[in-house]
């Protein structure tokens, strides 16, 4: 078994002081960039998505319903755009092993809608590790945690874990309902064990 970890937009816009601040988005992403060096041996690649938009009309708006459209949030250049400082360290270190950007000119939910430095899409990243085993954890349960899994699962990864305590929801309900859709899916949903 060949095992992944996802870790979804961890990124200064979706955090407190961010433009679409998600509850408990940092410590939720201080626990992912401990989870990471805890595990670092368990897993054969570590790949951090993020959102990074350029223009993306149908996406942003100055009257936003946050349903389809937001505002302006981790546009390229920008400080919201960066990762927040625990996930930017584990980058320079080189134990996030790979980061893939979606989103420049479109709405993006799906980390499988990234592409990595040399415009690989995630799939193919994952496939050229040889992973069968993808742990899912980040920013927004309800919305890019869940497009990310039910996307792994679509891909027939045979195993699909949501590590529960290391997701941060929007909003408490439609977290629950996600969590829901990912089982349903064939998802695993299972807490992290990192100190």
């Amino acid at each position: 078994m060949r095992n992944a970890l996802l870790a979804v937009d961890l990124q200064a816009d979706f955090v407190q002081g961010g433009s679409l601040p998600v509850p408990n988005g940092m410590p939720v992403a201080a626990m992912i960039a401990r989870h990471i060096r805890h595990f670092k041996t368990e897993y054969h690649l570590v790949v951090a998505s993020r959102d990074y938009h350029e223009d993306p009309p149908d996406h942003f708006s100055l009257t936003p319903d946050f349903v389809t459209t937001w505002p302006p949030h981790c546009v390229i250049g920008t400080p919201g755009a960066a990762f927040v400082p625990p996930i930017a360290n584990l980058v320079r270190e080189k134990l996030i092993h790979s980061v893939v950007s979606k989103g420049r000119h479109n709405a993006a939910y799906s980390a499988f809608e990234g592409v990595d430095s040399r415009g690989h899409p995630l799939l193919d990243v994952l496939t050229e590790a040889r992973i069968d085993h993808i742990d899912i954890c980040g920013i927004a349960t309800d919305y890019c945690v869940r497009s990310s899994a039910l996307d792994a699962r679509k891909n027939s990864f045979p195993q699909v874990r949501i590590l529960l305590n290391l997701c941060a929801a929007v909003n408490e309900a439609t977290g629950l309902q996600a969590l829901e859709e990912m089982k349903v899916a064939g998802c695993q949903l299972q807490a992290a064990t990192a100190p």
